[in-house]
């Protein structure tokens, strides 16, 4: 495939990146709002939530098959456009029952884009010869500071429905200029292969196709082994954004500025990291960069849920920032480069499923312990993570 038609393609698929991003974190913040709006408790809410993450659960997995058999392109255009259709609908619930309902629907397809634009990535960055699956993810990270911005701006003049119905339209928009790309060109045949890509190519006999291959057995354990890296990073994401700016007030008697600060200092920290990923990646290698960013993160955790002051607890949540950023992408392009669009499906859904079990995980430990002691479970994590990869740091390499 000509230069050209690779850089349109990564044009293409970082706008779907950086809408992905937008989206979700714009219905984020309408969440207080659709809440108050469908009179749900706290628990109810809590329940309805749930359907966002069983929807994007079970459809990851479901989602690698439909890569397989139609391609990563086709695929991510069509997740866009039932992702901008269905964070509409949140607003025009009136129970709890039903929100949860929508977010279902909502949630399948965030799960359905996030394996399909990553496979699709993964299958451009070895056309690319060059490990840019960091700068995707930094797109992906911007979108939701962008996102996240705007909502604050318009949340007290603007209402849910009409703030999440304009998200639509960008949604759609932004689909129809770049989805055509996509639908185009397919997936970029890899230089080590030089054949068929896409569905074509994943659905053409492979070594790792016999499931009782010893070097197939092998693939799957590293890719499942991938996965539980992405999943002790991916945690502390999640644990960060929902616990950061109570520890700040909570435990450092910080201001609710201050507080919402510390998670603008990891979330900036990790765009930054992953907006220099690919340099990082070049010179240090997979497996290098693993371990260093787990163990930076460890580090960084142990300073932002220690420190008596608030200033090095600042310090700390971007070093965790940095130090996470570039883990989960490179978790899953390996993954990719291994089992293709399965393999994306499995290291996501572990890696989304960490993301998910942060919070509730650090709330009961601090019920038991403190925040602070449940905040370095984080760290624990992240050391973990380092110590696999560093343990696995051969075949991340090959």
């Amino acid at each position: 495939m000509p230069d050209h038609s690779l850089t349109r393609l990564r044009v293409a698929l970082t706008a779907f990146f950086a809408l992905d991003g937008f989206v979700f974190a714009g219905w984020v913040v309408r969440i207080p709002a659709v809440k108050q709006q469908t009179h749900a408790s706290a628990g109810d809410l809590g329940l309805a939530l749930l359907g966002v993450s069983a929807g994007a659960v079970v459809t990851m997995t479901l989602t690698g098959r439909l890569c397989r058999r139609y391609g990563s392109h086709p695929v991510t255009v069509v997740c866009a456009v039932l992702l901008s259709l269905s964070v509409a609908l949140p607003p025009l619930t009136h129970s709890a029952w039903a929100l949860g309902a929508v977010l279902l629907a909502f949630g399948a397809s965030y799960g359905g884009i996030n394996v399909a634009f990553n496979s699709a990535a993964v299958d451009l960055v070895a056309a690319l010869r060059r490990p840019v699956m960091p700068t995707f993810h930094a797109a992906f990270s911007l979108g939701g500071m962008l996102g996240a911005g705007l909502g604050g701006l318009v949340a007290g003049s603007v209402s849910p429905t009409r703030h999440l119905l304009g998200l639509t339209l960008i949604g759609l928009l932004v689909t129809a200029a770049a989805g055509p790309t996509l639908l185009r060109h397919p997936a970029p045949a890899r230089p080590d292969d030089g054949g068929p890509t896409g569905a074509d190519r994943s659905a053409g006999p492979s070594r790792a196709a016999d499931p009782r291959r010893p070097d197939a057995r092998r693939t799957r354990g590293l890719v499942v082994i991938l996965g539980l890296i992405a999943l002790c990073t991916s945690y502390g994401e999640g644990a960060m954004a929902d616990w950061g700016a109570l520890h700040f007030q909570q435990d450092l008697d910080a201001s609710a500025g201050v507080a919402a600060a510390g998670y603008s200092c990891f979330a900036l920290a990790m765009t930054a990291g992953r907006l220099t990923g690919t340099t990082l990646l070049e010179r240090l290698g997979r497996s290098r960069t693993i371990v260093a960013g787990g163990a930076t993160a460890a580090a960084g955790m142990l300073l932002g849920s220690l420190a008596p002051s608030v200033w090095a607890a600042l310090l700390g949540f971007a070093v965790t920032g940095l130090g996470l950023a570039n883990v989960f992408p490179v978790t899953v392009e390996r993954a990719g480069a291994l089992a293709g669009p399965g393999g994306v499906a499995v290291a996501s859904t572990l890696g989304y499923g960490g993301m998910l079990l942060g919070p509730p995980a650090i709330g009961f430990m601090a019920d038991w312990f403190s925040l602070p002691a449940a905040l370095t479970s984080v760290a624990v994590l992240a050391a973990v993570a380092a110590v696999i990869g560093f343990a696995e740091r051969r075949s991340y390499e090959q």
